[in-house]
């Protein structure tokens, strides 16, 4: 099989598992994918989930297909380690990225602290906090209240530009402005020398667009359930939308582009 294809970077909850619909996972598309692997593509799962919760999700919907590396966080870069069953950083940017966002915190506690008074007397939203008690994000009573929260942090940042954050239906968490998938994505395609134009990316929400804006990956798509700026995000960048959702719209995507260069298509 040959396919202008290198490497894949999909966004799990909502693009290539559904949780609001069956099948859960479209077996065409895990197909399609365990074939370019096999073929030599790299696949990678860009995710705002954890290492810990994405294993308990690929264990979960029982994925018949493994991640050659794995993106969680919306910005840490991992591979397989030496046994090949745990996750290990790749490179120092998971390093970088503790550093940079503990300085920026550290910078921005006036900011985060109008936010905190804010959300607490406006809002019925939820603050969430990591280990360290240092505010990580929000959960939104709903998409109306999470508008609001939205709107009043992006005046608040105004003055402190590197604050800002990654927004997923209600769920919110804050990050500092240089690292994002799209980030992420762009580190691991300079560390395994992946030019833009094999990549391919897939994507449904607010969080997926730093890897859909055409400027890491040449061939963008997103599943028919993808959010209106998504799907904006996607055309505006020559990408391709599907007419299908979650699963079975990655795999519309992936023939689309697989079969844009005639020299170049898949054997099928």
């Amino acid at each position: 099989m040959h396919s202008p294809i290198k490497l894949l970077s999909i966004d799990f909850d909502g693009t290539l598992v559904s949780r609001v619909s069956e099948p859960v996972l479209d077996a065409q598309c895990m197909e399609l994918i365990r074939e370019l692997q096999r073929a030599g593509a790299i696949l990678a799962i860009n995710t705002g989930r954890s290492v810990d919760l994405l294993e308990s999700g690929l264990a979960d919907f029982a994925l018949p297909i493994r991640p050659d590396f794995i993106l969680t966080t919306e910005r840490d870069v991992f591979r397989p380690g030496q046994n090949g069953d745990k996750w290990e950083p790749f490179g120092d940017w998971n390093e970088r990225c503790a550093r940079d966002h503990a300085e920026l915190f550290s910078s921005a506690n006036s900011v985060l602290a109008e936010v905190v008074d804010f959300v607490t007397r406006e809002t019925k939203a939820r603050l969430i906090y990591d280990t360290a008690e240092r505010l990580e994000g929000l959960v939104a009573e709903n998409d109306e209240e999470m508008g609001r929260i939205t709107e009043f942090i992006e005046q608040a940042r105004a003055e402190h530009p590197k604050l800002d954050y990654q927004r997923n239906t209600v769920y919110l968490r804050f990050c500092h402005a240089d690292y994002h998938k799209g980030a992420a994505l762009a580190e691991l395609a300079r560390l395994l020398e992946v030019p833009r134009e094999n990549i391919f990316a897939a994507g449904d929400h607010h969080n997926d667009i730093s890897m859909l804006d055409g400027r890491v990956a040449a061939m963008p798509s997103c599943p028919a359930n993808a959010i209106q700026e998504v799907q904006d995000a996607v055309r505006n960048a020559g990408g391709y939308v599907a007419q299908k959702d979650h699963g079975a719209g990655v795999h519309e995507a992936l023939l689309h582009f697989a079969r844009a260069n005639p020299d170049k298509a898949l054997g099928r």
